[in-house]
């Protein structure tokens, strides 16, 4: 506990800590203050993911990259995989399907390319290893195909439509996590010597012992979900003080807040040339939001939703995703990196962003 303690007492950014108890003070006295609660909870988020990512890269140095990108994906994708679920059970569905949709995006284009800029800045030319990138776009490449057929049978408009998207939607939920468990199967267990790390990491200092870094993993992960939470809760209300939109809101401002802890480590990563973590946590977790989180949110709304939900997205969500998907194979085939495909990467995502901001879409 001695190294969690200088961890904090020697980084300004784990000062803001106390944002936490804060927080949750708050929202017990005052849970009609929307803008203080949004404000506090961002606050609160910032340097658990700051925790979070150095514990991550503790565990990565025992298991690998590899397995180090998954598990930050995992727990990452945990706390919005509980967000979806209670706004599934309170029958918000569009929140769910935005939240999903701007995961994806956020994760494949803004993660995937500010950890190439901010590592490009530092070192000429990054290389990691790019049979790891193929499978996880491919396995992207495979969920954006998916979600394209229901909300192609949406666009007919019929009545008759209705029961056929629901039946194919439950029917393409167990077909992709059939796919994302052989996908785990072949990169972790069949072929795993495949995607080994193609860089180590810069000499540094010592990784924390196992088990502070899993205690820590699980506990600061319940705290960003509880956060997360009540993040959710008042962003909607402090997204109409700041004169954002809610398709800005769920896209944008949600799935970067959601995400920040992700973000840290694959950031962190970067930066101290491991790269196959930061493509590893990027590629990993939104393929596991489109391959495991999106179809289980399916099979659990027949359970505790109110009614059952389809993968029937809005066109301008799926031709995002699909254009993210063809924007990660393009730029990771190589197994090559530098400042400026970051830089191209990232305007893809800001090209998203504007469009939202200036004019949202109709969202179904």
């Amino acid at each position: 506990m001695s190294l969690l303690f200088k961890e904090i007492r020697d980084s300004p950014m784990l000062w803001l800590l106390a944002a936490v108890p804060m927080v949750f003070a708050a929202a017990a006295l005052f849970p009609e203050a929307h803008t203080a609660l949004f404000v506090l909870s961002v606050l609160a988020i910032v340097p658990l993911a700051g925790l979070l990512s150095h514990a991550t890269e503790s565990v990565a140095a025992k298991t690998g990259d590899a397995a180090g990108g998954l598990l930050n994906a995992t727990l990452g994708n945990l706390t919005e995989l509980v967000i979806a679920l209670a706004a599934l059970q309170a029958g918000e569905y569009t929140l769910v399907k935005a939240s999903i949709a701007g995961a994806i995006v956020t994760n494949t284009l803004f993660m995937l390319g500010a950890s190439f800029l901010l590592g490009g800045l530092k070192y000429h030319i990054q290389e990691f290893n790019r049979a790891s990138a193929r499978i996880q776009s491919g396995l992207l490449f495979l969920a954006t195909v998916a979600l394209l057929m229901p909300s192609a049978l949406g666009e007919l408009d019929t009545a008759s439509v209705a029961p056929v998207t629901q039946t194919l939607s439950l029917s393409l939920a167990a077909l992709l996590i059939v796919g994302y468990g052989l996908g785990l199967l072949f990169t972790l267990r069949t072929h795993r010597e495949f995607f080994s790390s193609t860089e180590h990491a810069e000499a540094g200092e010592a990784p924390w012992p196992i088990g502070l870094a899993l205690c820590t993993l699980a506990g600061v992960t319940v705290l960003v979900a509880l956060v997360s939470e009540i993040f959710v809760e008042s962003v909607q209300e402090a997204a109409e003080a700041f004169g954002m939109t809610p398709a800005f809101v769920g896209f944008i401002v949600v799935a970067l807040v959601g995400g920040a802890a992700e973000m840290a480590s694959a950031f962190s990563g970067a930066r101290k040339n491991r790269l196959d973590l930061s493509v590893g946590i990027a590629l990993g977790s939104a393929s596991q939001i489109a391959l495991f989180v999106a179809p289980v949110l399916v099979l659990m709304s027949y359970f505790i939703g109110p009614s059952p939900m389809d993968l029937q997205f809005w066109p301008g969500a799926v031709t995002m995703m699909f254009l993210a998907t063809v924007t990660a194979m393009f730029v990771t085939n190589s197994g090559r990196s530098a400042w400026f495909v970051g830089v191209l990467v990232l305007m893809v995502y800001m090209i998203f962003a504007i469009t939202l901001y200036v004019l949202p879409p109709a969202v179904r």
